[in-house]
Protein backbone atom coordinates (compact mmCIF):
# COMPACT_ATOMS: atom_id res chain seq x y z
CA UNK A 1 0.00 0.00 0.00
CA UNK A 2 1.28 3.47 -0.90
CA UNK A 3 -0.74 6.33 0.63
CA UNK A 4 -3.69 3.99 1.00
CA UNK A 5 -3.66 2.93 -2.65
CA UNK A 6 -2.97 -0.67 -3.57
CA UNK A 7 0.10 -0.96 -5.79
CA UNK A 8 1.41 -3.91 -7.79
CA UNK A 9 5.13 -4.37 -7.20
CA UNK A 10 6.81 -5.42 -10.42
CA UNK A 11 9.67 -7.65 -9.29
CA UNK A 12 12.33 -7.57 -12.00
CA UNK A 13 14.98 -10.20 -12.46
CA UNK A 14 17.93 -9.13 -10.32
CA UNK A 15 21.65 -9.45 -10.83
CA UNK A 16 22.92 -12.58 -9.09
CA UNK A 17 24.71 -12.08 -5.80
CA UNK A 18 28.46 -12.21 -6.31
CA UNK A 19 30.58 -13.77 -3.61
CA UNK A 20 31.70 -11.26 -1.00
CA UNK A 21 29.53 -8.47 -2.38
CA UNK A 22 27.13 -6.68 -0.04
CA UNK A 23 24.06 -8.03 -1.85
CA UNK A 24 24.90 -11.40 -0.33
CA UNK A 25 24.51 -9.93 3.16
CA UNK A 26 21.21 -8.24 2.25
CA UNK A 27 19.81 -11.41 0.71
CA UNK A 28 20.44 -13.30 3.94
CA UNK A 29 19.22 -10.55 6.29
CA UNK A 30 15.63 -10.14 7.50
CA UNK A 31 14.50 -6.50 7.52
CA UNK A 32 12.24 -7.03 10.51
CA UNK A 33 15.07 -8.57 12.51
CA UNK A 34 17.23 -5.51 11.82
CA UNK A 35 14.33 -3.29 12.89
CA UNK A 36 13.97 -5.19 16.15
CA UNK A 37 17.70 -4.70 16.77
CA UNK A 38 17.33 -0.95 17.32
CA UNK A 39 13.83 -1.14 18.80
CA UNK A 40 15.05 -3.45 21.58
CA UNK A 41 17.90 -1.20 22.74
CA UNK A 42 17.78 0.01 26.33
CA UNK A 43 19.32 2.85 28.32
CA UNK A 44 22.10 0.50 29.41
CA UNK A 45 22.93 -0.27 25.78
CA UNK A 46 23.17 3.46 25.06
CA UNK A 47 25.44 4.12 28.06
CA UNK A 48 27.65 1.21 27.05
CA UNK A 49 28.00 2.63 23.52
CA UNK A 50 28.76 6.12 24.83
CA UNK A 51 31.53 4.72 27.00
CA UNK A 52 33.35 2.95 24.17
CA UNK A 53 36.10 4.39 21.99
CA UNK A 54 35.60 1.90 19.15
CA UNK A 55 32.00 1.12 18.25
CA UNK A 56 30.44 -1.88 16.55
CA UNK A 57 27.31 -1.84 14.42
CA UNK A 58 25.32 -3.00 17.44
CA UNK A 59 26.49 0.11 19.32
CA UNK A 60 25.36 2.28 16.42
CA UNK A 61 21.92 0.63 16.71
CA UNK A 62 21.78 1.75 20.34
CA UNK A 63 22.72 5.34 19.51
CA UNK A 64 20.01 5.74 16.86
CA UNK A 65 17.36 4.05 19.01
CA UNK A 66 14.59 5.86 20.89
CA UNK A 67 16.43 4.92 24.09
CA UNK A 68 19.25 7.33 23.12
CA UNK A 69 17.03 10.40 22.77
CA UNK A 70 17.58 11.60 26.39
CA UNK A 71 21.34 11.53 25.73
CA UNK A 72 21.26 13.73 22.63
CA UNK A 73 23.25 16.60 24.17
CA UNK A 74 25.99 14.22 25.32
CA UNK A 75 26.08 12.62 21.87
CA UNK A 76 26.36 15.97 20.08
CA UNK A 77 29.07 17.20 22.44
CA UNK A 78 31.13 14.07 21.93
CA UNK A 79 30.55 14.25 18.17
CA UNK A 80 31.94 17.79 18.07
CA UNK A 81 34.99 16.75 20.09
CA UNK A 82 35.77 13.75 17.87
CA UNK A 83 35.39 15.83 14.71
CA UNK A 84 37.81 18.47 15.98
CA UNK A 85 40.33 15.82 17.03
CA UNK A 86 40.27 14.04 13.68
CA UNK A 87 39.63 16.80 11.12
CA UNK A 88 40.62 19.97 12.89
CA UNK A 89 38.67 23.19 13.03
CA UNK A 90 37.78 23.19 9.34
CA UNK A 91 34.86 22.59 6.97
CA UNK A 92 35.31 22.18 3.23
CA UNK A 93 32.89 23.50 0.62
CA UNK A 94 31.91 21.86 -2.66
CA UNK A 95 29.48 22.47 -5.51
CA UNK A 96 27.40 20.00 -7.52
CA UNK A 97 27.57 20.46 -11.29
CA UNK A 98 24.52 19.00 -13.02
CA UNK A 99 25.57 17.96 -16.52
CA UNK A 100 22.23 16.52 -17.66
CA UNK A 101 18.65 16.00 -16.49
CA UNK A 102 17.94 13.40 -19.19
CA UNK A 103 16.90 10.17 -17.51
CA UNK A 104 15.52 6.76 -18.54
CA UNK A 105 14.39 5.83 -15.02
CA UNK A 106 10.98 6.17 -13.44
CA UNK A 107 11.56 7.12 -9.79
CA UNK A 108 8.68 8.41 -7.69
CA UNK A 109 10.70 10.96 -5.70
CA UNK A 110 12.81 12.62 -8.43
CA UNK A 111 12.12 15.58 -10.68
CA UNK A 112 14.24 14.02 -13.44
CA UNK A 113 11.89 11.01 -13.69
CA UNK A 114 11.33 10.12 -17.35
CA UNK A 115 7.54 10.55 -17.26
CA UNK A 116 7.77 14.19 -16.14
CA UNK A 117 7.07 16.51 -19.06
CA UNK A 118 10.05 18.80 -18.51
CA UNK A 119 12.67 20.55 -20.58
CA UNK A 120 15.60 18.13 -20.97
CA UNK A 121 19.13 19.42 -21.37
CA UNK A 122 22.55 17.78 -21.64
CA UNK A 123 25.40 20.27 -21.54
CA UNK A 124 27.99 20.38 -24.32
CA UNK A 125 31.60 21.51 -23.87
CA UNK A 126 30.76 25.17 -24.40
CA UNK A 127 28.00 25.09 -21.80
CA UNK A 128 30.13 23.09 -19.37
CA UNK A 129 32.90 25.64 -19.80
CA UNK A 130 30.51 28.41 -18.75
CA UNK A 131 29.42 26.40 -15.70
CA UNK A 132 33.03 25.71 -14.70
CA UNK A 133 33.93 29.39 -15.00
CA UNK A 134 30.91 30.40 -12.89
CA UNK A 135 31.68 27.82 -10.19
CA UNK A 136 35.38 28.71 -10.08
CA UNK A 137 34.51 32.40 -9.71
CA UNK A 138 32.84 31.51 -6.41
CA UNK A 139 36.05 29.90 -5.10
CA UNK A 140 35.20 26.18 -5.34
CA UNK A 141 37.99 23.64 -5.88
CA UNK A 142 35.94 20.48 -5.19
CA UNK A 143 33.15 19.59 -7.61
CA UNK A 144 30.55 16.83 -7.80
CA UNK A 145 29.34 15.86 -11.30
CA UNK A 146 25.68 14.80 -11.38
CA UNK A 147 23.52 13.46 -14.21
CA UNK A 148 20.29 11.59 -14.77
CA UNK A 149 20.70 7.92 -15.62
CA UNK A 150 20.56 7.12 -19.32
CA UNK A 151 22.63 5.35 -21.94
CA UNK A 152 22.83 8.64 -23.85
CA UNK A 153 24.80 10.18 -20.99
CA UNK A 154 27.21 7.39 -20.18
CA UNK A 155 30.86 6.40 -20.59
CA UNK A 156 31.57 8.16 -23.93
CA UNK A 157 30.16 11.39 -22.48
CA UNK A 158 32.02 10.99 -19.17
CA UNK A 159 35.29 10.27 -20.98
CA UNK A 160 34.87 13.54 -22.89
CA UNK A 161 33.84 15.69 -19.97
CA UNK A 162 36.09 14.57 -17.10
CA UNK A 163 39.40 15.52 -18.83
CA UNK A 164 37.73 18.78 -19.86
CA UNK A 165 36.65 19.64 -16.30
CA UNK A 166 39.36 18.09 -14.11
CA UNK A 167 42.18 20.61 -14.79
CA UNK A 168 40.10 23.28 -13.08
CA UNK A 169 39.54 21.43 -9.79
CA UNK A 170 41.73 19.59 -7.27
CA UNK A 171 39.01 17.09 -6.44
CA UNK A 172 36.39 15.70 -8.82
CA UNK A 173 33.67 13.29 -7.73
CA UNK A 174 30.63 12.00 -9.55
CA UNK A 175 27.09 10.85 -8.77
CA UNK A 176 25.78 9.12 -11.88
CA UNK A 177 24.41 5.67 -12.83
CA UNK A 178 26.31 2.64 -11.48
CA UNK A 179 29.08 1.46 -13.79
CA UNK A 180 31.24 -1.60 -14.22
CA UNK A 181 34.53 -1.95 -12.32
CA UNK A 182 36.63 -1.54 -15.46
CA UNK A 183 34.71 1.62 -16.34
CA UNK A 184 35.46 3.11 -12.93
CA UNK A 185 39.13 2.27 -13.47
CA UNK A 186 39.12 4.08 -16.82
CA UNK A 187 37.53 7.17 -15.29
CA UNK A 188 40.01 7.14 -12.42
CA UNK A 189 42.80 7.16 -14.99
CA UNK A 190 41.52 10.42 -16.48
CA UNK A 191 40.94 12.29 -13.24
CA UNK A 192 38.06 10.85 -11.20
CA UNK A 193 38.69 10.95 -7.43
CA UNK A 194 35.43 9.85 -5.83
CA UNK A 195 32.10 8.18 -6.58
CA UNK A 196 28.81 8.54 -4.71
CA UNK A 197 26.13 5.88 -5.18
CA UNK A 198 23.18 6.28 -2.85
CA UNK A 199 21.15 3.12 -2.40
CA UNK A 200 18.03 5.21 -1.55
CA UNK A 201 16.68 2.33 0.59
CA UNK A 202 18.03 -1.10 1.54
CA UNK A 203 14.57 -2.69 1.68
CA UNK A 204 14.03 -4.45 -1.64
CA UNK A 205 10.21 -4.30 -1.68
CA UNK A 206 10.18 -0.58 -0.91
CA UNK A 207 12.95 0.02 -3.44
CA UNK A 208 10.88 -1.62 -6.18
CA UNK A 209 7.81 0.41 -5.24
CA UNK A 210 9.71 3.61 -6.00
CA UNK A 211 11.87 2.51 -8.97
CA UNK A 212 9.32 1.51 -11.56
CA UNK A 213 11.26 1.49 -14.83
CA UNK A 214 14.80 1.75 -16.12
CA UNK A 215 18.14 0.32 -15.08
CA UNK A 216 17.80 1.74 -11.59
CA UNK A 217 15.06 -0.81 -10.87
CA UNK A 218 17.83 -3.45 -10.70
CA UNK A 219 18.24 -3.52 -6.91
CA UNK A 220 21.30 -5.77 -6.68
CA UNK A 221 23.26 -4.01 -9.42
CA UNK A 222 23.01 -0.72 -7.58
CA UNK A 223 23.61 -2.36 -4.21
CA UNK A 224 26.91 -3.86 -5.38
CA UNK A 225 28.16 -0.69 -7.11
CA UNK A 226 30.26 0.42 -4.08
CA UNK A 227 32.00 -2.97 -4.18
CA UNK A 228 32.87 -2.40 -7.84
CA UNK A 229 34.07 1.11 -6.98
CA UNK A 230 36.29 -0.30 -4.25
CA UNK A 231 37.63 -3.02 -6.53
CA UNK A 232 38.56 -0.31 -9.04
CA UNK A 233 40.64 1.46 -6.39
CA UNK A 234 38.68 4.72 -6.44
CA UNK A 235 39.99 7.07 -3.77
CA UNK A 236 36.64 7.93 -2.11
CA UNK A 237 33.35 6.03 -1.89
CA UNK A 238 30.16 7.80 -0.83
CA UNK A 239 27.06 6.14 0.67
CA UNK A 240 23.61 7.43 1.50
CA UNK A 241 19.94 6.59 1.89
CA UNK A 242 17.04 8.87 0.99
CA UNK A 243 15.57 9.57 4.41
CA UNK A 244 11.81 9.20 4.13
CA UNK A 245 11.41 6.22 1.82
CA UNK A 246 11.57 3.72 4.69
CA UNK A 247 12.10 3.57 8.44
CA UNK A 248 15.12 5.83 8.82
CA UNK A 249 16.61 3.87 11.69
CA UNK A 250 16.56 0.53 9.90
CA UNK A 251 17.86 1.98 6.64
CA UNK A 252 20.68 3.74 8.52
CA UNK A 253 21.55 0.55 10.40
CA UNK A 254 21.77 -1.33 7.09
CA UNK A 255 24.05 1.40 5.77
CA UNK A 256 26.29 0.99 8.83
CA UNK A 257 26.61 -2.70 7.96
CA UNK A 258 27.41 -1.66 4.38
CA UNK A 259 30.13 0.74 5.49
CA UNK A 260 31.84 -1.86 7.66
CA UNK A 261 31.64 -4.39 4.81
CA UNK A 262 33.41 -1.96 2.47
CA UNK A 263 36.01 -0.80 4.99
CA UNK A 264 37.16 -4.36 5.63
CA UNK A 265 37.71 -5.00 1.92
CA UNK A 266 38.77 -1.64 0.47
CA UNK A 267 40.73 -0.13 3.31
CA UNK A 268 42.78 2.10 1.00
CA UNK A 269 39.68 4.14 0.12
CA UNK A 270 38.16 7.01 2.08
CA UNK A 271 34.44 6.85 2.88
CA UNK A 272 31.73 9.45 3.19
CA UNK A 273 28.06 9.47 4.12
CA UNK A 274 25.31 11.98 3.40
CA UNK A 275 21.90 12.58 4.94
CA UNK A 276 19.45 13.59 2.19
CA UNK A 277 15.84 14.01 3.27
CA UNK A 278 13.11 13.86 0.64
CA UNK A 279 12.54 17.33 -0.79
CA UNK A 280 9.66 18.63 -2.95
CA UNK A 281 10.06 18.00 -6.68
CA UNK A 282 7.97 17.64 -9.83
CA UNK A 283 5.71 14.61 -9.33
CA UNK A 284 7.14 14.01 -5.85
CA UNK A 285 5.80 11.80 -3.05
CA UNK A 286 4.85 12.19 0.59
CA UNK A 287 7.54 10.61 2.81
CA UNK A 288 6.60 7.27 4.36
CA UNK A 289 8.82 7.78 7.38
CA UNK A 290 9.37 11.38 8.46
CA UNK A 291 12.59 12.10 10.33
CA UNK A 292 12.39 15.23 12.48
CA UNK A 293 15.19 17.76 12.89
CA UNK A 294 15.93 16.40 16.37
CA UNK A 295 16.08 12.84 15.06
CA UNK A 296 18.36 13.92 12.23
CA UNK A 297 20.71 15.49 14.78
CA UNK A 298 20.68 12.18 16.67
CA UNK A 299 21.51 10.28 13.50
CA UNK A 300 24.35 12.65 12.57
CA UNK A 301 25.92 12.42 16.03
CA UNK A 302 25.56 8.63 16.01
CA UNK A 303 27.47 8.37 12.73
CA UNK A 304 30.36 10.44 14.06
CA UNK A 305 30.56 8.38 17.24
CA UNK A 306 30.38 5.21 15.15
CA UNK A 307 33.31 6.21 12.93
CA UNK A 308 35.60 9.13 13.74
CA UNK A 309 37.40 8.86 10.36
CA UNK A 310 34.22 9.09 8.30
CA UNK A 311 33.67 12.10 6.05
CA UNK A 312 30.17 13.52 6.50
CA UNK A 313 28.42 15.82 4.05
CA UNK A 314 25.49 18.23 4.44
CA UNK A 315 23.66 19.53 1.37
CA UNK A 316 21.53 22.59 0.65
CA UNK A 317 18.45 20.37 0.98
CA UNK A 318 18.44 21.46 4.62
CA UNK A 319 17.24 24.86 5.85
CA UNK A 320 19.58 27.75 6.66
CA UNK A 321 18.62 27.43 10.34
CA UNK A 322 19.42 23.72 10.50
CA UNK A 323 22.70 24.14 8.61
CA UNK A 324 23.70 27.01 10.90
CA UNK A 325 23.39 24.82 13.99
CA UNK A 326 24.83 21.72 12.27
CA UNK A 327 28.18 23.26 11.29
CA UNK A 328 29.97 22.07 14.43
CA UNK A 329 28.06 18.82 14.76
CA UNK A 330 30.38 16.45 12.92
CA UNK A 331 30.34 17.45 9.28
CA UNK A 332 33.49 17.70 7.18
CA UNK A 333 31.96 18.99 3.92
CA UNK A 334 29.04 21.17 2.93
CA UNK A 335 27.60 22.29 -0.40
CA UNK A 336 26.85 25.95 -0.97
CA UNK A 337 24.83 28.00 -3.46
CA UNK A 338 23.87 24.78 -5.26
CA UNK A 339 22.02 24.64 -8.56
CA UNK A 340 20.24 21.36 -9.26
CA UNK A 341 19.49 21.87 -12.94
CA UNK A 342 21.91 21.77 -15.92
CA UNK A 343 23.26 25.19 -16.75
CA UNK A 344 22.04 26.70 -13.50
CA UNK A 345 25.25 28.50 -12.50
CA UNK A 346 25.75 30.32 -15.80
CA UNK A 347 21.99 30.80 -16.25
CA UNK A 348 22.15 28.68 -19.40
CA UNK A 349 19.51 26.20 -18.23
CA UNK A 350 16.88 27.12 -20.83
CA UNK A 351 14.22 26.45 -18.16
CA UNK A 352 15.50 22.90 -17.56
CA UNK A 353 13.86 21.51 -14.45
CA UNK A 354 15.82 21.14 -11.23
CA UNK A 355 16.11 17.70 -9.61
CA UNK A 356 14.67 18.92 -6.31
CA UNK A 357 14.07 22.18 -4.49
CA UNK A 358 16.97 23.38 -2.38
CA UNK A 359 16.22 24.96 0.98
CA UNK A 360 19.38 26.94 1.73
CA UNK A 361 19.65 29.47 -1.11
CA UNK A 362 22.24 31.74 0.50
CA UNK A 363 25.25 32.93 -1.47
CA UNK A 364 28.68 31.42 -0.89
CA UNK A 365 29.86 34.52 0.96
CA UNK A 366 26.96 34.19 3.40
CA UNK A 367 27.74 30.50 3.98
CA UNK A 368 31.39 31.33 4.62
CA UNK A 369 30.42 34.02 7.12
CA UNK A 370 28.08 31.62 8.89
CA UNK A 371 30.79 28.93 9.14
CA UNK A 372 33.28 31.43 10.57
CA UNK A 373 30.71 32.70 13.05
CA UNK A 374 30.61 29.14 14.37
CA UNK A 375 34.36 29.28 14.94
CA UNK A 376 35.38 27.09 12.02
CA UNK A 377 37.62 27.79 9.03
CA UNK A 378 36.54 27.34 5.41
CA UNK A 379 38.66 24.98 3.32
CA UNK A 380 38.46 24.99 -0.47
CA UNK A 381 40.97 22.23 -1.09
CA UNK A 382 41.41 19.09 1.04
CA UNK A 383 43.01 16.81 -1.53
CA UNK A 384 45.73 17.01 -4.18
CA UNK A 385 46.03 14.81 -7.28
CA UNK A 386 49.64 14.06 -6.34
CA UNK A 387 48.32 12.04 -3.37
CA UNK A 388 46.26 9.71 -5.56
CA UNK A 389 47.61 6.20 -5.92
CA UNK A 390 47.20 6.26 -9.71
CA UNK A 391 49.51 9.26 -10.21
Amino acid sequence: MIDGVSQTIRVLEQSPAIEDQFSQFVESTDWQVVTLTHQAKTEQDVLRALGKSKLEVDDFAALISPAAEPYLLEMVTKSEQLTLQRFGNTLSLFAPLYLSNTCANECTYCGFSMSNAIKRLTLNETQVGKEVAAIKSKGFDHILLVTGETNKVSMPYFERMIPFIKPHFSQLSMEVQPLEMEEYKRLQGIGLDGVLVYQETYRRTTYLEHHLRGNKSNFNYRLDAPDRIGQAGIHKIGLGVLLGLEDWRTDSLMMAHHLRHLQKRYWRSRFSVAFPRIRPCEGGIVPKSVISDRQLVQLIAAWRLFDRDLEMSLSTRESPTFRHHAVRMGFTTMSAESKTQPGGYAEDSQEALEQFEISDERYVAEIMAMIREQGRDVVWKDWDPALSSNV
